[in-house]
């Protein structure tokens, strides 16, 4: 940094300075003198008063300074809370992944035999093309929309590989920012947490359409209807395809076909997103029947896949965007934009999780393996659901009905709690979740649901 360099021989505290031997840049100190050269001073510089001579003094302000600190994301640091607490006692309820009856991260037997397979064959780590592995692509189209499915025998699906399902949604943010400039997006009340943020980043508008009913614990139907109807004409209506998150609360076959009834009157476009195909019911076809029915009716659909939770792929980011299009070739234009918006974000996509996603589901053994292991994972998750349920049921002595705990379904649980509640289950019970009320029952135990229940009961009853 620059600075006005001083040069001393020997000097005086009771030296003088004239205005005239300043800008001389001298200083008489009576034998001895001071001279000074002037430079320009940094900007990013103090001033420092010395008797009457002024110094410039380097100071450390980053250019940056203007940035504040972003705040925690709700989800991830519910783990960084859980991780700092050593009591016994406590349950990580909050993160969406998947565990054992003993608490611990699940690697599928499946993945396992797959990454050997792959490992054997010694494949190359060249770049991918920007849309990803074909046979990726090829075998996630046919998984969602089924393989006899019109719409894949016509080509007019455009799918992309994307980053796992955050990745793909934003690819089909931008594509919507990009080309149906002003359309808004309609997001279920409550919803992921990442969505909201997923369309601010992309700079689509969005607004919400009535979904949980606190009195019920279940679904408002009717406002959900009612909202999808007033929005204006043509936009997007994101849609929970199955194991609605964070509610677990799904519509039924009828319900689904009301509300594609309202989408095509209004022209409005589905946008479903699909986190959980196989991991809600254990049935890939029964968690796809949604997405199907809207296709069957000939309707345009946007689709997100992620691989996360149905293979336990969380850290391989895999996952892909579907736009269903009534042509091949508007399917070809889609698909070639999508990849033009993916090139300038990340260029393309990793390649070992779509290599064991088309390993599996391209070979009959392994698949019918997978399908197994998923089956075994659901049932895990219904087995503590009704456990859940028996021990707050058997526990509180109020009459209170629990039965949502049964209606909900997938790996979440939307318990009612409020933000003052779920702090007590943090605070006294060491029970760490998010603050809406959702709790994670992959990451619960047999063993640990009557904790649980005495948790919840005497958070919902004595704290208001």
């Amino acid at each position: 940094m620059a600075s006005s360099v001083l040069s001393l021989a020997s000097a005086t505290p009771s030296a003088s300075l004239s205005s005239h031997e300043i800008e001389k840049g001298k200083l008489n100190l009576g034998n001895s003198s001071l001279c000074f050269k002037k430079e320009k001073t940094n900007p990013f510089m103090k001033t420092k008063s010395v008797g009457r001579i002024s110094m410039a003094v380097a100071s450390n302000v980053s250019r940056f300074e203007a940035i504040t600190m972003a705040p925690p994301d709700p989800i991830l640091g519910v783990s960084e809370a859980f991780k700092a607490d050593n009591h016994e006692l406590k349950l990580n309820l909050g993160v969406g992944a998947y565990r054992t009856e003993e608490l611990q991260p699940y690697v599928l037997d499946v993945v396992k035999k797959a990454d050997k397979l792959l490992l054997e064959k010694g494949e190359n780590r060249e770049y991918l093309p920007i849309e990803g592995l074909a046979a990726f692509n090829k075998v996630t189209a046919e998984l969602l929309f089924g393989a006899d499915n019109p719409v894949i025998k016509q080509q007019r699906v455009a799918t992309v590989q994307g980053l796992s399902g955050t990745g793909s949604l934003r690819l089909a943010a931008a594509l919507i920012e990009r080309y149906f400039s002003g359309a808004k997006v309609l997001i279920s009340s409550p919803t992921w947490g990442n969505h909201k943020n997923i369309f601010n980043d992309a700079r689509v508008p969005w607004s919400e359409y009535r979904y949980y009913d606190p009195k019920t614990v279940g679904l408002d139907f009717e406002g959900m209807i009612a909202d999808i109807k007033a929005a204006p004409e043509g936009s997007f209506i994101l849609l929970h395809g199955c194991a609605h998150n964070p509610t677990g609360i799904d519509p039924t076959p009828e319900q689904w076909e009301t509300i594609a009834d309202v989408i095509q009157e209004k022209n409005h476009i589905p946008f479903f997103d699909i986190a959980y195909q196989g991991f809600a019911s254990g049935s890939l076809d029964a968690d796809a029947s949604s997405v199907r029915m809207f296709v069957a009716r000939g309707m345009e659909v946007i689709a997100a896949q992620s691989y996360s939770k149905n293979l336990g792929l969380y850290a391989e980011r895999i996952g892909a965007i579907n736009v269903v299009c009534s042509s091949s070739d508007a399917a070809a234009r889609v698909k070639s934009q999508l990849k033009r918006i993916a090139r300038p974000m990340y260029s393309n996509p990793p390649v070992h999780g779509a290599r064991i996603v088309a390993s599996i589901v391209g070979d009959a053994t392994l698949f019918k393996e997978w399908n197994a292991e998923m089956e075994m994972m659901a049932g895990r998750i219904m087995n503590v659901r009704q456990k859940l349920f028996d021990s707050l049921s058997s526990k509180d002595k109020s009459g209170k009905d629990w039965s949502f705990v049964l209606k909900q379904i997938g790996m979440f649980s939307f318990t009612g709690l409020n933000k003052a509640q779920c702090d007590n289950m943090t605070n006294k019970w060491h029970v760490y979740m998010t603050k809406d009320g959702r709790i994670s029952l992959a990451g619960l135990s047999l063993a640990k649901c009557e904790y649980l229940a005495d948790a919840i009961i005497d958070s919902y009853h004595n704290v208001s």
